[in-house]
């Protein structure tokens, strides 16, 4: 079996990595472990099968206090460069064997999460620039963190509402009406949780002072996206579930409108065969396109990335982390659970659901790829070596599954940088270390040209198979498909979401090269729950409740009723599916 060894990274650039993710010392917290420590890491994770979830985390790092009464406390960062993760293991004392939990930062980027003696027993250790608080949720007959365990949340607070102890939930009625009722009571669309913490435990902490910044026309950014290359552009009666500016008549083909409510998301309409002759006649590179899908609707959104962050969420149940049974032969390894040497990620727990710290800026949410026994090959070449290319995710910077050259990646990095790129050894050696998150899925429908720099489809746009473009339930390549695409506009990025009423790979390649993308990936596909999209406009209505609004309206009847209303889904609350979502930057 072919398994890429990535180089590994010398003591020296590991210590450079060291100085340059630690930054200026203001509070200590958990640190990345010395350069040593990380080689050893990096080893094992290159290896076949690293074989624990704790094992594909090269950059982790733990420490461990044991108490007057012989408690036990360890805490592992399971990537510190990140700070969002953390594995607690609870032992000895009172309290038995040892008992694992999933902890939370609710905020990374304002408090550094360590162990300290208090006295003469363990806590866990927040620090600020100018606060120090302990915290021992362990403690006492009904403690704090089996009450939260009990409780039928995916994210029921700690210490204060500092950290968050992150839950496995169904999607119960049960569960559904306590997320609802908590979000309610403790997230106020514009004023979440964490901010109210903010002005308490931590008060000065936050403190900034900046100019205002200016906000953009929306008319602008509509003229520099332009429109796309069609060879007509009628006016379309049909529009997206939102209120758009402008659109009152109807929708022009291929052009840009501002959505109402909703500052730096722009909508788009299309069909294709409205492209132009000059993309869509170009031989050898795309399939023809039948009568069907050239006039089937395409809805298109875009966000302007200077005002929104990227994140992105496993759900409860998917993707899985074992064995898709897709590879054959040299591509499956009976001797292990899974591609990565697991079937699951525990002790770590997926919620399938947004951290209610976040909820406030929510903008946006999308289903994201692949289930994960899709998520692999069955046919061509990519079927046969790397373990059949499982398709790879990473989620705050902790890796759930692994990254495989070849393959279409979303991601981002520590800093909030994003990015859209056909994976690489190359790229798995530079950017691994600065990754918070990253999910694969097939390969690419456009992408640059490495001469040309034009954007061009991929070469298995084409082919069934070894593109692993999957097809709907009675095996047809045309059917529902959603997909994305990375664009730059005068230095600035536009992440573009693309909804196929129906269509093939080939019709979303000349799609995304119409409307002059540089490089796009297929998301998911087949139903309007695994294509969901909803955005959260900022409506003043007195109401403090999340609303969503939907891209096409039969994806409205995926969301939740409750005694608190409609809930939308990945919101408010836990799904099996993962999920991107975009946030307001602060």
């Amino acid at each position: 079996m072919t398994f890429p060894r990535y180089r590994a990274q010398t003591v020296a650039a590991l210590s450079t990595l060291f100085l340059a993710m630690t930054g200026p010392a203001h509070a200590t917290g958990l640190d990345l472990p010395d350069a040593e420590r990380i080689a050893a890491q990096l080893e094992v994770y290159n290896s076949n099968a690293p074989g624990s979830i704790f094992a594909l985390q090269p950059y982790r790092n733990d420490m461990s206090l044991t108490g007057a009464d012989g408690l036990e406390v360890t805490l592992t960062s399971m990537n510190p460069g990140v700070n969002a993760w953390f594995i607690l293991r609870v032992a000895g004392g009172d309290h038995g064997r040892a008992r694992f939990y999933h902890l939370e930062n609710a905020d990374p980027a304002a408090w550094q999460v360590s162990l300290a003696m208090d006295g003469d027993a363990p806590a866990i250790r927040l620090e600020s620039a100018d606060n120090t608080v302990d915290c021992a949720p362990w403690q006492g007959r009904n403690s704090q963190l089996e009450a939260a365990r009990a409780e039928p949340l995916p994210y029921a607070p700690l210490c204060d509402g500092a950290m968050y102890l992150r839950n496995q939930v169904s999607g119960n009625r049960t569960s559904r009406e306590a997320i609802a009722e908590f979000l309610r009571e403790n997230v106020i669309f514009g004023d979440s949780l964490v901010n109210l913490i903010k002005g308490t435990l931590f008060q000065d902490a936050y403190r900034e002072s900046s100019e205002e910044a200016d906000t953009e026309d929306a008319g602008s950014v509509v003229a520099a996206l332009g429109q796309a290359n069609l060879s007509r552009f009628p006016v379309m009666r049909t529009a997206p579930g939102f209120d758009l500016v402008g659109a009152e008549g109807g929708m022009e083909a291929g052009s840009w409108y501002a959505v109402e409510d909703a500052p730096g998301i722009y909508a788009s309409m299309m069909q294709p065969g409205m492209i132009s002759d000059e993309i869509l006649n170009r031989r050898g590179e795309t399939n023809w396109l039948d009568g069907v899908e050239r006039g089937a609707n395409v809805h298109l959104v875009a966000f302007d990335m200077r005002d929104f962050e990227i994140g992105y969420e496993l759900g409860t149940a998917h993707p899985a982390l074992g064995w898709s049974s897709r590879p054959h032969g040299a591509g499956r390894d009976w001797s292990i659970p899974g591609p990565d040497g697991i079937d699951s990620p525990s002790p770590l727990i997926m919620t399938g659901m947004l951290s209610p710290s976040l909820t406030d800026r929510v903008a946006a949410t999308f289903t994201a790829g692949y289930k994960r026994d899709h998520g692999a090959f069955r046919y061509g070449d990519m079927a046969t070596f790397n373990h059949g290319h499982h398709y790879g995710f990473m989620v705050n910077g902790t890796v759930l599954s692994r990254l495989w050259p070849g393959l279409s990646t979303i991601y981002v990095t520590h800093d909030g940088s994003f990015g859209m790129t056909t994976w690489t050894e190359a790229l798995n050696e530079e950017l691994l270390p600065h990754l918070r998150f990253a999910r694969q899925n097939g390969v690419p429908l456009i992408h640059p040209d490495p001469e040309t720099g034009e954007s061009v489809p991929g070469d298995r746009v084409t082919q069934w198979g070894a593109g692993n473009w999957s097809g709907s339930a009675d095996a047809q390549l045309r059917t529902l498909r959603a997909g994305s695409c990375l664009r730059e506009v005068g230095g600035r990025q536009f992440l573009i979401y693309a909804y196929f009423s129906t269509a093939t790979p080939s019709a979303m390649a000349r799609t995304f090269q119409a409307y002059d993308c540089d490089y796009a990936m297929l998301l998911d596909m087949n139903s309007q729950e695994h294509t969901y999209m909803a955005l959260y406009p900022q409506i003043e209505d007195g109401d403090d409740w999340i609303e969503a609004e939907h891209l096409v309206p039969g994806m409205a009847s995926i969301d939740q009723q409750s005694r608190a209303g409609v809930v939308p889904r990945f919101v408010g609350f836990a799904d099996n599916r993962d999920f991107f979502y975009l946030l307001r930057r602060e």
